[in-house]
């Protein structure tokens, strides 16, 4: 039947079946020798006489489109068909003429259905799909006879029996179909071995019959048969064969419905191993049985899906002849759809090497790879050496191409001429068109151009579960405008980028896995764009990701990892935004930033690299913000050479060096950062570097908080700064930041040290609770502190020694465990208008030939004193007040107390000391007045100096461990006993 049937029904191999045989004493003897009574179709029977044969025939099914009229009628016969009657037994009278009558059978249940099914038809009858069954009318009823001219010579007239004598058990003529009635001949059984359904009706013609008992009319033949034969003879059937026998009974649709019947039909014409799934245009998917919900046979509806496809498999076009279309080539099969416009245009492509000429799609034509298993891409390979193997233009909006493998292979002279396939590509979408590109694997060879080329505005494929793998060039190139949609791709092992997107185009990638390039995983470049979600980027030998000329890509939700540079590279002005990415165990830092450019890079968690997590250099700027940074090699964020970014809420911890590296004239706003848990410093600021740190937590570093060194400068404002194992801040070397508003406490080795040369200005901070001195002030520097509150420190509040100096003014300073300010060893600084109180030591010490000049304080309930001088201290004082100190170590004296009773082992009260020469003391040793007058009474002795000490014989800690100190009765903890201890400053690296 021609291809422009509605419902393709291929031919088919002829089957047959064993029916019992009428006994040859109910036979006619009446029909006439040499003329063959085999049965043809109802048509033929109805249209023409027909050879009796002198010997019984079986009933015999052929394929094709009278393959089955032994089980059922063509699907496209009337209500009112034709149903012959059961074989019966004639009436005891001779001379009684068989006749026919057809009457209309009306709606009926499945009881009478399944009756009607249980009788014996005749060899020229057919079972109908719901039709009517025969009557038995009077002799002088007339037919019905049709209104329609052209159907008058089908219609059954009455003619006279040729029965020769009345016998019983006779069966009756059930077909007038010429001038002379057929009789039904003599059944026989066929032999059980033969070759195939054609030797079978061989043998029936040729094999003498056998009578037997006809059947009643409670029995179906059918049944009777045994169910491996009817799935053989069924197996040799067609679909439109199967679907007419299913209409027949209950017994016949079980069977013509069966999964095994239409598995075995489907992988014969489609050859996959599991159903393909194609619900509509655009839509192919290969479903397990399992997953096709309310659908009684996969198979089945799948066959009903793909059945208006034509078939393109070399050396099989005979193979499945009549119903649907075999082509021996691609372009055959593409030139025959203008003859079809109103059938889907579906190309099957069976397993094979294609070569065909360089295809252009322009219509919304489908072509789809089919082989077995689950490997048909691979099997079904489509290959071009001289131009694009496929082009897609403008008008292929609704093509699809899947399942196969699309290559572009130049020979061996093109390629080594550069220019000869510049423009040449396995795959080419260009033009005002979408397209659908689906679970193919794409390759070129070439060592230009690129696999899969998507270009112009308005080009917009939908390129899915695509495999474009080693090419010798580039991947997959977006240029000039070009969208498109990638979804769950593999791009890997390319020589050059895996994707290149420039020129405006804006793709959109999602779920794809980019990996070991042999240069960049994804480049965008000269204004392009893109879209890249939940993407793997892994083991490129550049970097994963490479942003420069003004592109502006947006990655989100993506994974860039272990590049065997960088993890991103955004540089010559690049942008771009990177949201919610895991960017991990890169060999260099996780992001560049570098050159002008200004990226967003937001939400990402960024770790594990074997350098440092962000690194901004050359001048680069960009967002950093709300990022989670840990477990980097190097700094969590490194800023240098004149860069400025924002670096905002990020949380940046427990790295293998500091939390954020500014140097070399960096810059960079951050602030509202949580820095913390670092193996150095949580910031550093260094080498004319001035960034403001604004609103961070710095804290629970394993050395300092923030650490300006070599002319580092900048503003820390309202940060806190708290738990470090070092001081919270420090300041050397040059560096002349602005700390102000800031919370420093709880330091380990105090809140603020500057030395070395370092200055700063510290201005309304609030640095308490520290293990040592508030703020330490030595080696040469010279800060100003202002406005600060410096309170409840396990030491004292401001300690200035070692030739330091400084300017401390307007501060107020209390509550701390030692002096609230020490002067010490040749230093020289400045206080005015300070309120120094309330400390558990005295107010003011100056020792050690330190000087200082005292303007205007304010020194009150100090535990030992207001101003405590050492000898040979005069420093310069001018409008201070001092008054309501509690001269602890005064009014201890003046009770003959032991001064080490008010100091213990942690402070150091200033009064008079001596040493005991009887006692052979050295001069390390302190004693302090009561004790020379009672302990050491008639003892050489010699004032040693006014002087801030704890008295070592109350201690228990002179040279002569024999004498014992008469004032002191509390046990004594030798082991706490320490001088000031000195301040540590970090080592840098």
């Amino acid at each position: 039947m021609s291809g422009e049937e509605d419902d393709p029904l291929p031919a088919a191999s002829t089957a047959s079946f064993d029916i019992p045989e009428c006994s040859e004493s109910q036979s006619s003897t009446a029909a006439s020798p040499g003329k063959d009574s085999t049965p043809s179709s109802p048509s033929s029977m109805l249209g023409k006489k027909r050879r009796r044969s002198a010997t019984p025939h079986s009933m015999v099914l052929r394929r094709g489109r009278s393959s089955s009229t032994m089980l059922s009628s063509s699907s496209s016969s009337s209500p009112s068909s034709p149903l012959p009657p059961p074989c019966k037994q004639s009436p005891s009278s001779s001379n009684s003429p068989s006749t026919s009558k057809w009457k209309e059978r009306g709606d009926r249940g499945d009881e009478a259905a399944d009756d009607e099914s249980r009788q014996y038809p005749s060899p020229s009858s057919s079972f109908s799909m719901g039709g009517g069954h025969e009557g038995t009318p009077s002799p002088d009823e007339e037919p019905h006879v049709p209104a329609d001219a052209s159907l008058r010579k089908y219609v059954l007239r009455k003619r006279r029996s040729i029965q020769q004598k009345d016998e019983e058990g006779i069966c009756a003529s059930t077909l007038a179909a010429t001038a002379e009635e057929l009789q039904i001949p003599a059944c026989k059984r066929l032999k059980s071995a033969v070759d195939s359904p054609v030797e079978a009706t061989k043998c029936a013609d040729d094999a003498p019959g056998e009578a037997v008992v006809p059947p009643t009319e409670d029995v179906n033949i059918i049944a009777r048969l045994p169910e491996e034969l009817v799935h053989k003879i069924f197996s040799y059937l067609n679909e439109k064969e199967l679907t007419d026998c299913a209409a027949v009974n209950r017994q016949l649709y079980k069977t013509a419905n069966s999964l095994r019947v239409w598995k075995k039909l489907y992988q014969q014409i489609f050859e996959y191993a599991v159903p393909m799934y194609h619900p509509h245009t655009g839509k192919f998917e290969l479903r397990d049985p399992a997953r096709w919900k309310g659908v009684a046979n996969p198979w089945k509806e799948s066959f009903k899906q793909l059945r208006h496809g034509v078939h393109v498999r070399p050396g099989f076009s005979s193979l499945y002849t009549g119903r649907m279309h075999q082509f021996e080539t691609i372009d055959e099969a593409l030139l025959q759809y203008p003859t079809r416009p109103e059938k889907e245009k579906l190309i099957i492509v069976h397993t094979g090497y294609y070569h065909p000429e360089p295809m252009v799609i322009d219509s919304d034509v489908q072509m789809i790879g089919a082989s077995d298993g689950f490997s048909i891409p691979s099997n079904v390979v489509i290959e071009n050496s001289v131009d694009t193997t496929l082009s897609m233009v403008q008008g292929s909006a609704g093509a699809y191409v899947g399942y196969m493998t699309i290559r572009f292979n130049p020979d061996a002279n093109a390629a080594n001429n550069p220019t000869s396939n510049q423009a040449h590509y396995a795959v080419m979408v260009s033009d005002e068109t979408s397209p659908i590109i689906d679970r193919c694997i794409i390759h070129s060879s070439s060592n230009v151009g690129a696999a899969l080329c998507v270009k112009k505005s308005l080009a917009n494929p939908k390129v899915r579960h695509c495999a474009i793998t080693d090419c010798e060039n580039v991947g997959v190139y977006i240029t000039d405008g070009a969208t498109g949609c990638f979804e769950d791709c593999e791009i890997a092992r390319n020589a050059l980028a895996g994707v290149w997107v420039k020129n405006q185009a804006n793709p959109f990638f999602r779920r794809c896995h980019i990996h070991n390039g042999r240069d960049v995983g994804i480049f965008t470049f000269e204004y392009g764009m893109g879209f890249f979600e939940k993407c793997n980027i892994h083991s490129n030998r550049i970097s994963g990701i490479e942003v420069k000329q003004h592109a502006n890509p947006t990655v989100v939700r993506s994974d860039v990892h272990d590049g065997l540079t960088g993890g991103i590279y955004v540089h010559e002005k690049g942008r771009g935004q990177f949201m919610e990415n895991r960017i991990y165990g890169n060999a260099y830092a996780g992001i560049w930033i570098t050159s002008h450019s200004d990226p967003t890079i937001r939400k990402n968690e960024i770790y594990s690299g074997s350098q440092g997590g962000v690194y901004i250099f050359g001048e680069g700027r960009g967002l950093i913000e709300q990022n989670n940074i840990y477990g980097n090699n190097l700094a969590g964020i490194q800023i240098r050479t004149g860069s400025d970014p924002i670096v905002r809420l990020n949380k940046i911890h427990d790295g293998r060096h500091g939390g954020i590296y500014v140097h070399e004239k960096g810059r960079g706003l951050i602030e509202e950062n949580e820095v913390y848990g670092n193996l150095l410093a949580g910031i550093w600021v260094t080498t004319g570097s001035s960034p403001i740190l604004r609103k961070n937590r710095i804290h629970s570093g394993k050395q300092v908080g923030v650490y300006f060194y070599d002319n580092g400068h900048g503003l820390l404002e309202e940060n806190d700064i708290f738990n470090h194992l070092y001081s919270g801040v420090q300041i050397r070397t040059g560096s002349n930041p602005k700390i102000t508003r800031n919370k420093i406490w709880g330091g380990q080795n105090g809140g603020v040290l500057v030395y070395n040369g370092g200055l700063g200005v510290l201005e309304d901070n609030e640095i308490f609770d520290n293990a040592m001195a508030g703020v330490w002030i030595k080696t040469d520097s010279n800060p100003i502190l202002k406005r600060n509150k410096i309170y409840d420190g396990r030491d004292g509040g401001v300690c200035i020694f070692n030739k330091g100096r400084g300017i401390l003014e307007d501060n107020e300073i209390y509550r701390n465990a030692q002096a609230g300010v020490l002067i010490s060893t040749e230093s020289n600084p400045v206080l005015r208008k300070n309120r120094i109180f309330e400390g558990r030591a005295a107010g003011i010490e100056i020792t050690n030939n330190a000087t200082a000049t005292l303007e205007g304080n304010h020194i009150f309930h100090n535990k030992f004193g207001g101003l405590c001088k050492a000898t040979d201290v005069h420093p310069h004082e001018r409008g201070n007040k001092i008054y309501e100190n509690y001269n602890a170590v005064q009014k201890a004296v003046e009770k003959g107390q032991c001064l080490f009773k008010i100091s213990s082992c942690t402070s150091f009260p200033m009064h008079d000391f001596y040493k005991c020469i009887t006692c052979n003391t050295s001069e390390r040793n302190a004693i302090c007045v009561n004790c020379i007058k009672t302990c050491h009474a008639g003892h050489k002795t010699e004032f040693v100096r006014h002087d801030r000490f704890f008295c070592d014989c109350g201690a228990g800690t002179l040279d002569k461990t024999s004498a014992s100190c008469r004032l002191q009765c509390e046990v004594r903890d030798n082991d706490t006993v320490y001088d000031s201890s000195q301040p540590l400053s970090t080592e840098t690296l």
